[in-house]
Order: structure tokens, then C-alpha cells, then sequence
């Protein structure tokens, strides 16, 4: 198998040395491509994505992740010529006459390992800010979505040749093969532990590397705003795919006088969301018994040192889904606050001045993203200031990463460099620096021999 993947890797380094950069006609029809290939296969990639998971709803995977794919194809074809064009920048009296600019360039080949939990937006959405830099590409998908990953494999075959991009399916010891190819950028979604592997198998190489991690991201609910308001925006961020969001609402902050007022509201809200659970097919399922099984720990531990837990009363279980949980007032050293939760599980602790939920925030890893809630300028400007994170939203959930415009990134434990848009397109490309001298070089008529005129030069530059 390694030798397999090694010997489809070289294929594609050596088509991306032999081979011009592509022009901007040619990146927009392969983005057209792209766009074509999963229009053409929409249904059979809902469906495969749904029995990887054992219930999933088609209306989820296509707003959550065919339409934002669909949404930044869009804007890298708009936004390319743009993109492309020449960077001019300044030259220092010193160097007069001249002209210099920075050019974008592929850097070459990427490596993309995507996760289960979206799988197609966060294989092709990489894919696409990739070639929209004139790049080519291998996909690694998770292996706990067999059925999406076949598909995905037949789907880039059909579209591409194998010398611009391809898929490697496989296990633990393909995605540690898969780490390990001396790529020109490699682009990791997934936990924090294993984003420390792939960080250490590509420093070998001297890979660079774009990790999209997580951890736990908080809500603060400021005193200003409505409870019921707030409790159906967080109930939708957190619930969504079973909460199995890397930016998912990881527990809430909420003033100590409306915290138990907020627990009933947010779970009011995703009854009617979700009238029941087991048999549901909007609801989606934990995607594995192991999965579930550390939820129900977690949940466990909680509730032994003294935590209130409500939960939807469609509980039953064992078909593979969890019923939206809210737990109350868990210890600050349970599982539940210092794990990333990943699951349909929503942790509320109390505070009694903001500034208690920002040093709260502070005493953690920074998040992948933030979440506030409050019409006061102050009050938000206070939050924004007081806890850094990866990307944020004010008065909702989610939705700074479905801005096409935006970078999507994180910070810290929850990750390191950004890309969508403009910064996914910068993040793959080379900027490459050109000076061009014109008629009269003067630094170089200083010397050497280093003379008079030098060292008077040299005085004057220095004291300027």
C-alpha cells in the first residue's frame, strides 16, 4: 500500500514540475469541473453520507455542505482574475530606478486529509481553494466513511486525471503513509491529538502545514439579551449533525439569575426542532458505539458530582442516536469542560460578572470559535477583546464559516493558518517576490571597491 501511495504521489509531483502554472481560463474550468461533478452526484452523495452515519438528513448535507461548496466555487471563478493579478509594491528611493511586485504561484502538490463529520465539504472545499491556486492534489478521507469515500474516489477518477488529482482510501496506516510524502502543503481537519502526529510526520519533510483542529468553544450570553431568542439560535449551532461540528457550541456561559431559564428555553426549542429522536430522520445519528459510549461517560460523571441533566424524552437508545442533552452546573474539571464534547451534549455554567466568563474562556485552550450574545456594542466589544479565538459569530452560530469571504482558521490548540476565500487561495500559493532594476542600477555603483561615495551613502541612509 505504501508503495502504492508513493507511487501516485510521484505521478502527480511530477506533473506539477513539468507543467507550467495553469492559466486563469484553465483553473476556472477545472473549478467548473468541480462544481459539475458534485451537482452530477448530489444524490448519491446525500445518500452515501447518510448510510456512513446510520441517519443522516438530506437537507442537512446539503445546506451544510453541498451549498457552502457550491458558494465558494462561486467566488473563487468570480474572484481569480483579481486574485492572480500582479501584487505591486514599493520601491525605496534607494533602489530608484526599479519596479517590483509579488506574483502568486501554485506551490505545487497538496495533501488534503479530511474528517468524518463533513466529509465532503472538508475534502473539496481545500480541493477547491487548491486549484483555484493552480495546484494539484491527493485526498485522504476518513476511513469511518467507507461508503462517501468510495464515491469520492469514483467521482475524482471520472472528473480528473490522475496526474491532477486522486483519492487514497485507507486506515490509521495509510493517513500515517499519507502524513509522511514530502508535500508542498499539507491542509489536516480532526482532533487535536491527531493533528499533533501529522504535524510531526510532516516536519520530516519539511511539509507546511494548515491544521483545522478544534476544542471547546464557548457561548457568553450577555445580560441584555433574550433568553428565548438566544436559546433557539444555540439550540440550531449546537444540534445540528448531532453536534458533531468542530465549531459546534461547546457550552454556554450564561448570567447565574437566567442560567436554569436558558437550560429549559434551549431544550424547549430543540423539541420542536426534533419532536422526537430514535426515529427520526432529521436527527443524526453518534457516528460510531464508541462515539457513544464517551458521551454517555461524560453525561455519567457530570451527574455523579451533583450536576442537573435534562434531556429530550425521546431517550430510548440503541439504533446509534443520542438525545439532546443540557447539562447544568458540571464540575469545572469534568470530562465535559475540559474535553472537546463532539456530540449532542451542551454543558451551561453560571457566571456572575462577564468578566468571570471571560477569564473562564482564558483559563482554556483558545477555541476554535467564539459565540456571544448581546445588542451592546460595549458588551461585545468587551468579549471580542477579552477571549481570542479562531473565527466568531455575534448573535448566532456557525455561520463566519459558511462566508466565503471570510478565513476559516484557528489558533493555538484549535489550529494554525487559514484558508477559504482570498486566504485559502494565498494559503496554497508561493508569493513569489520580483525586483527589476531599470537603466541605472545605482547600489551597485558604490562598489565594491567600497570608497568615499559608499561610506557618505552609508551615513545618510543610516540617519534618515
Amino acid at each position: 500500500m505504501a508503495t502504492d501511495i508513493r507511487q501516485r504521489f510521484d505521478l502527480i509531483k511530477s506533473a506539477s514540475r513539468a507543467n507550467a502554472a495553469p492559466e486563469l481560463r484553465e483553473r476556472k474550468e477545472i473549478l467548473r469541473g468541480v462544481k459539475e461533478m458534485v451537482l452530477d452526484y448530489r444524490h448519491e452523495l446525500t445518500a452515501s453520507i447518510a448510510h456512513d452515519f446510520g441517519g443522516r438528513a438530506k437537507a442537512e448535507t446539503e445546506l451544510v455542505e453541498i451549498v457552502p461548496l457550491m458558494n465558494g466555487i462561486r467566488h473563487a471563478r468570480d474572484s481569480l482574475a483579481r486574485w492572480m493579478a500582479d501584487d505591486r509594491r514599493r520601491v525605496a528611493t534607494t533602489f530608484q530606478p526599479a519596479r517590483a511586485w509579488v506574483r502568486y504561484e501554485p506551490l505545487g502538490v497538496i495533501g488534503i486529509i479530511a474528517p468524518w463529520n463533513y466529509p465532503l465539504y472538508l475534502a473539496l472545499g481545500p480541493l477547491v481553494d487548491a486549484f483555484a491556486a493552480g495546484n494539484r492534489a491527493l485526498i485522504k478521507p476518513s476511513e469511518l466513511t467507507p461508503a462517501f469515500s468510495d464515491l469520492l474516489a469514483r467521482m475524482i477518477a471520472d472528473r480528473f486525471p490522475p496526474d491532477r488529482a486522486t483519492v487514497i482510501k485507507g486506515g490509521t496506516d495509510v493517513a500515517q503513509a499519507f502524513s509522511s510524502l514530502p508535500f508542498d502543503h499539507l491542509i489536516f481537519t480532526g482532533s487535536t491529538a491527531v493533528g499533533r502526529l501529522v504535524m510531526r510526520a510532516a516536519a520530516d519533510n519539511l511539509t507546511p502545514v494548515t491544521l483545522e483542529l478544534g476544542g471547546k468553544s464557548p457561548v457568553i450570553v450577555g445580560e441584555d439579551y433574550a433568553i428565548e431568542k438566544a436559546a433557539r439560535s444555540i439550540s440550531f449551532g449546537k444540534f445540528i449533525n448531532a453536534g458533531q461540528t468542530c465549531i459546534a457550541p461547546d457550552y454556554v456561559l450564561a448570567p447565574a439569575a437566567s442560567a436554569d431559564r436558558l437550560a429549559t428555553a434551549i431544550l424547549d426549542a430543540t423539541k420542536r426542532a426534533y419532536p422526537t429522536v430514535q426515529a427520526n430522520e432529521q436527527y443524526s445519528n453518534v457516528i460510531t458505539e464508541r462515539h457513544r459510549t464517551r458521551l454517555d461517560a461524560a453525561v455519567a460523571e457530570a451527574v455523579t458530582a451533583g450536576a442537573t441533566v435534562i434531556t429530550h424524552p425521546d431517550t430510548s437508545n440503541g439504533n446509534g442516536k443520542m438525545a439532546p442533552t443540557i447539562v447544568l452546573d458540571p464540575p469545572l474539571d469534568s470530562i465535559l469542560m475540559t474535553e472537546e464534547i463532539f456530540g449532542p451534549v451542551l454543558p451551561i455554567v453560571r457566571y456572575d460578572k462577564l468578566g468571570d466568563a471571560i477569564k473562564l474562556v482564558n483559563g482554556r485552550e483558545r477555541p476554535l470559535a467564539l459565540y456571544c450574545y448581546t445588542n451592546d456594542r460595549k458588551v461585545r466589544d468587551f468579549i471580542l477583546d477579552g477571549a481570542i479565538s479562531g473565527g466568531a459569530t455575534i448573535n448566532g452560530t456557525l455561520l463566519h464559516v459558511a462566508q466565503e469571504d471570510l478565513p476559516f482558521g484557528g489558533i493555538g490548540a484549535s489550529g494554525m493558518g487559514a484558508y477559504h476565500g482570498l486566504e485559502g487561495f494565498k494559503r496554497f500559493s508561493h508569493a513569489r517576490a520580483v525586483h527589476q532594476t531599470g537603466v541605472l542600477n545605482v547600489f551597485e555603483q558604490l562598489g565594491p571597491p567600497w570608497g568615499r561615495l559608499a561610506r557618505i551613502t552609508a551615513q545618510f541612509l543610516t540617519r534618515r
